[in-house]
């Protein structure tokens, strides 16, 4: 059997109707996630039902595009288990029947990596939000996973049923789910295969239900958070490492020890407050939390002190190799600690026939 189809909608108009006729055509089974549309739209979601066989699992309410993929995951999982996978396409007509298709042939032929529809943004129709949204999500994903993904923010993917339970297990029920998956595949390293698509944006984009700045928050939000707090510590183990080491124990190794020690403790405690209730607010107790924490916390401060005294003699400022060496360690420290460190509970998602739900 050929991949299916996951359509996450909300307030859809006729495109819909049109895409799953197409994709009716070129013979794919379709589940449509009704995310709580308005009761004008339940025309669409009876004709797609009763015309054309599709699949409909409903929200009683709006509860975001993450939170209704996670829905037409579980019930691929519940129904075709046995599939090679799922392929995830929006809605509202930027995804074209026939590259649904190549992405979904793709999958069947690839089990082992993410699919990615790659779209070309050097053309001149492309909307600047989505332009510049789409380049700056990129730059950020290559400074946090070293890795080039040169469109994070395609909705076509196909993805392997081998993966199913990793997309169930990420945080994030609006548009941050699908950068999050990104990122947790790239972590896990899960190869990304891309497949050319059409660049398809109708009316500048303005079926599109998502909102640059709320949005974007939520997608950037916690490296935001995480950029600042470091930046806070970094300023206060920079002062105490410059101060010590020039005024008090010298720059000989065991005096540059000792100032990366006593800085990177103080600014490490305060790291570590800040990121426990702010950043990732973890609710977990401090015993094994504080001691995975303080683990990551000695090895950085030692390879820290081990690069800054290894390049103490380059004709380089003392304390420029230090901002060197530590925003090098700042990004493989974040990827830590949101992974093994401020873990919190995952959902976990249920499903009986067309009654989706979840529980803690």
């Amino acid at each position: 059997m050929k991949p299916v189809i996951i359509v996450p909608a909300f307030n859809p108009d006729d495109k819909l109707i049109t895409l799953v006729e197409d994709l009716k055509r070129l013979d794919l089974e379709i589940i449509v996630v009704n995310d709580g549309s308005k009761q004008e739209c339940s025309s669409i979601f009876e004709t797609i039902e009763e015309e054309f066989q599709c699949m409909i699992c409903t929200h009683s309410k709006n509860m975001g595009k993450g939170a209704a993929l996670k829905t037409g995951i579980s019930y691929v999982l519940s129904h075709f288990p046995n599939l090679p996978g799922f392929v995830t396409a929006d809605a509202d007509g930027q995804h074209s029947p026939k590259d649904i298709y190549k992405v979904a042939e793709f999958l069947e032929n690839n089990s082992s990596g993410l699919i990615l529809g790659k779209r070309d943004f050097s053309g001149k129709n492309i909307p600047l939000k989505s332009y510049l949204g789409n380049r700056i999500t990129s730059f950020v994903f290559l400074l946090s996973t070293a890795k080039k993904c040169p469109d994070t923010q395609t909705g076509l993917r196909g993805i392997p049923m081998a993966y199913s339970q990793n997309c169930l297990s990420v945080e994030g029920d609006r548009y941050e789910f699908e950068m999050n998956m990104l990122f947790k595949m790239a972590r896990e390293g899960v190869p990304f295969i891309y497949v050319p698509i059409d660049t398809i944006y109708l009316a500048d984009n303005a079926s599109s239900h998502f909102h640059p700045v709320k949005d974007s928050v939520r997608i950037y939000l916690n490296i935001f958070k995480y950029s600042f707090s470091s930046l806070l510590s970094a300023m206060l183990d920079l002062s105490l490492f410059t101060i010590l080491a020039h005024l008090v124990f010298g720059r000989g190794t065991i005096g540059l020890l000792a100032a990366t020690v006593i800085a990177r403790l103080t600014s490490g405690s305060f790291n570590y407050l800040v990121n426990k209730h702010w950043v990732f607010k973890s609710k977990n107790k401090y015993g094994g939390e504080t001691l995975t924490y303080f683990t990551l916390f000695c090895s950085q401060m030692f390879l820290s002190w081990l690069f800054v005294s290894l390049l103490k003699n380059v004709p380089l400022n003392l304390t420029f190799i230090k901002i060197l060496v530590d925003s090098i360690l700042f990004i493989l420290s974040y990827n830590i600690q949101k992974k093994y460190i401020f873990v919190s509970k995952r959902k976990k998602w249920k499903t009986d026939d067309k009654k989706i739900y979840r529980t803690l």
